[in-house]
């Protein structure tokens, strides 16, 4: 072969690099993703000991790894399975069973401003200690509930542990999730995070033998103290194998070179140079560590985006506890502030904060702002249906109290199955659009079929069909909507990415909470009144605050049946909403890009789990 030959041989290869990564940029530009900022470019600490861990994983220690993910996500499905069903008679027992949804609302606030913080926490030390941190929160806040006095103590230490709680997908749920994102290519990682989820399956019929035992034991109704504070103890048992794994994992990095320890004050690229005299000393040589750490997780930002959805949600929810109502002046003012800071809150990050929760190139990337959307009015629409769905079915149906419990886990188990079965169908196309699409328009089903089969006018098959077909549709859409938006990012941005949308999701369940609340509060004692008429305003208000009152009167009492057309109406209510708002994911998924799920860490910049970069894929950008 001649040099000619050579050369024009090379040239060509020069070229189809050329073309494929203007084809990249392209498509890069025209999905609002920039290229990444030196923030991102230099990874987090927590990212590289990821980058790192993954070099000196063998064959037997990754198994190890994912074992380990699988002990934790049993536990802890076995907690949620259990948990949900003792908050309503932990409140009943202090005669406040009404402030279930402000309870609730007050943890998602939690929930959804805890996400960035873990998020960032796991990537400027590592995954490992956020695991340790959270677990932390989880212990103390479950030894509060167990020896709480009054309902407050209740709601504070549900507050602390919502920073773990993994049903409402916060605290190790997300960890899990940046981990999975961590350690799998993208046409696996659907299948991965699907099947930590696959103890919800056995935990729906083990756990609601062990809810009802355990609220029979103990004496005068304490069972429930028992119920929370065994998993104070069992869970930090069950994840010390996982994060015994990532720190050894970290430890041997280290040891053999592929990690270096992070510098102590690395300089900054548009700091003016010094002088080197030794008779020279900066006043300041490092920032001091409060302002380090308050621009690295974003204090300020955090601060506001917690103050907004608290006085937003809040009002809704009290605004019957109030002597007025909406009347009263400080429940509109609390709104007008909430959403003050709110907008203080998108000016900060987009513009001012120098390591925003919200970064703009988060802002302009159509994969996340959509996936946002769909979880937002998703989780409302979820949260309207789900927030009163126990107390609801123990009142209007002749079901014993494990009967009503296993009804609960109808839509858990269906979540389960075919979240898996999106796994599944995702490594087999290396595609996610039409699964996401599919399983919201099930969804939609499932929600409007409870306008009518929703309890009191239902048969037992039509009321649990409509769980069955709402968890066939968010099992697959939930699966689908976050491999999207994790394959949009590169991987340093895939813990705050997944944390963002997750963040959104979860103030949508708040708001579809708080508005869950609002409707039970103004429309429930109204409905008494008008279904119960023969009773005093204190009895209409104990059978309004206290469900086992109401569970004493047999069926086919008048009050009981009172009690019934009540709740009825007031659940028609919320079904009809939620079914509106169901509509809204449908419109937005179409606007999401179809990534091609290969076999690299994510869909923009080729490279494998250890950071390598790799060819261009020549389905990258069929969209």
């Amino acid at each position: 072969m001649s040099f000619a030959a050579v050369d024009t041989k090379e040239a060509d290869e020069h070229e189809r690099e050329r073309e494929r990564t203007e084809a990249t940029e392209g498509s890069t530009r025209e999905l609002g993703i920039e290229e990444v900022d030196d923030e991102v470019d230099d990874a987090h600490q927590g990212v590289k000991k990821v980058e790192a861990a993954e070099r000196v994983y063998g064959k037997y220690t990754k198994w190890i790894l994912f074992v380990s993910l699988g002990l934790a996500s049993y536990i802890y499905a076995l907690d949620s399975s259990t948990t949900p069903a003792y908050l309503a008679f932990a409140s009943s027992a202090f005669g406040e069973h009404s402030l279930i949804s402000s309870i609730q609302v007050a943890q998602s606030i939690i929930i959804a401003v805890g996400k960035p913080v873990i998020a960032k926490v796991a990537d400027v030390t590592s995954r490992a200690s956020a695991y340790l941190a959270v677990l932390i929160f989880y212990v103390i806040g479950y030894i509060v509930i167990a020896s709480a006095q009054n309902v407050g103590t209740i709601a504070g230490g549900i507050v602390i542990y919502a920073v773990y709680n993994y049903q409402n997908n916060s605290g190790l749920q997300l960890l899990t999730q940046i981990i999975i994102a961590d350690t799998t290519t993208l046409k696996h990682r659907g299948l991965l995070s699907s099947l930590v989820s696959l103890p919800f399956v056995v935990n729906a019929f083990i756990g609601p033998n062990i809810s009802s035992r355990v609220l029979n034991w103990g004496g005068e109704g304490a069972g429930w103290r028992w119920g929370y504070g065994m998993f104070a103890i069992l869970v930090p048992i069950s994840l010390a194998p996982l994060i015994g794994t990532l720190f050894w994992a970290e430890h041997k990095a280290r040891k053999l070179g592929v990690l270096s320890s992070p510098p102590s004050s690395p300089p900054s690229p548009t700091s003016p140079t010094l002088p080197t005299s030794p008779t020279y000393q900066s006043p300041h040589p490092h920032p001091p560590r409060y302002n380090t750490a308050s621009s690295t997780l974003d204090l300020t930002g955090l601060v506001l985006l917690g103050g907004a959805v608290a006085l937003i949600l809040l009002p809704l929810t009290l605004s019957q506890t109030v002597r007025r109502g909406w009347k009263d002046p400080r429940l509109p003012i609390l709104l007008v502030l909430g959403i003050i800071l709110l907008v203080l809150f998108a000016l900060w990050d987009l513009r001012y904060a120098s390591r925003p929760v919200v970064a703009p190139r988060f802002v302009r990337n159509r994969s996340i702002v959509f996936a946002c959307c769909v979880g937002f009015f998703d989780f409302m629409s979820f949260y309207l249906t789900f927030t009163y769905l126990y107390t609801f079915v123990l009142v209007v149906k002749p079901w014993s109290l494990l009967q009503s419990t296993y009804f609960m886990q109808t839509q858990t188990v269906a979540l389960t199955v075919f979240g898996i079965c999106a796994g599944f169908s995702m490594w087999w196309f290396r595609r996610y659009k039409f699964v996401l699409m599919g399983g919201l328009c099930v969804r939609l089903l499932g929600v409007g079929l409870m306008i009518h089969s929703r309890g009191a006018n239902a048969s037992t098959i039509e009321l649990v069909w409509t769980q069955i077909l709402q968890g066939i549709g968010g099992g697959l859409a939930a699966a689908s909507a976050q491999v999207g938006a994790q394959a949009s990012v590169p991987h340093a941005d895939v813990a705050i990415v997944t944390a963002v949308v997750l963040l959104v999701t979860e103030i949508g369940g708040a708001i579809g909470g708080a508005v869950a609340g609002a409707i039970w509060t103004n429309t429930m004692p109204d409905r008494l009144v008008k279904y119960l008429p023969f009773l005093s305003e204190n009895e209409r208000a104990k059978l309004f605050g206290d469900i086992t009152s109401v569970l004493s009167i047999p069926r086919g009492d008048p009050t009981r049946e009172g009690v019934i057309h009540a709740y009825d109406d007031t659940m028609k209510v919320m079904v009809i909403v939620a079914t509106g708002l169901s509509v809204i994911p449908i419109i937005t998924s179409c606007f999401m890009p179809n990534w091609y799920l290969g076999d690299t860490q994510n869909a923009v910049d080729n490279a494998d789990l250890s950071g390598e970069r790799r060819e261009p894929n020549p389905h990258h950008n069929d969209m």
